[in-house]
């Protein structure tokens, strides 16, 4: 998958299941992955023309939904027993620790490629 697909499912997972938890607790507190998933959704083309600013900007945004649904929501949601905020959860955890994984990869890679030189 590629750096700029990763960042696209992500992004759609977290706008369709932060909606999805505004909807069912009217919290506005589940807005904050709808607003992070909107602005990794602008960023994506960027992402994908390798705009180095952009895609850091995003990993950071990534990393820090991420500590925040698996760290506070995730854990939350096991302990309360409902399944539909596991699946929430655990869908959102899931997309942003690919994401994040497949945009470490790709910064290695291209590390490597400038160590190496032009072949």
């Amino acid at each position: 998958m590629s750096v700029g697909n990763a960042n696209l499912f992500n992004a759609l997972t977290l706008v369709i299941m932060g909606m999805w938890g505004y909807k069912v607790t009217n919290s506005p507190t589940a807005l904050i992955p709808v607003f992070v998933g909107a602005l990794l959704l602008v960023m994506t083309n960027f992402i994908r023309v390798h705009h180095k600013i952009v895609s850091h900007i995003a990993v950071v945004l990534t990393l820090l939904i991420l500590i925040a649904v698996g760290g506070r929501i995730l854990p939350a949601a096991i302990k309360s027993g409902d399944n539909m905020k596991l699946i929430r959860a655990g869908a959102m955890t899931f997309t942003s620790a690919l994401a994040l994984i497949i945009f470490i990869k790709s910064f290695i890679d291209v590390r490597k490629s400038k160590v190496k030189g032009p072949s």
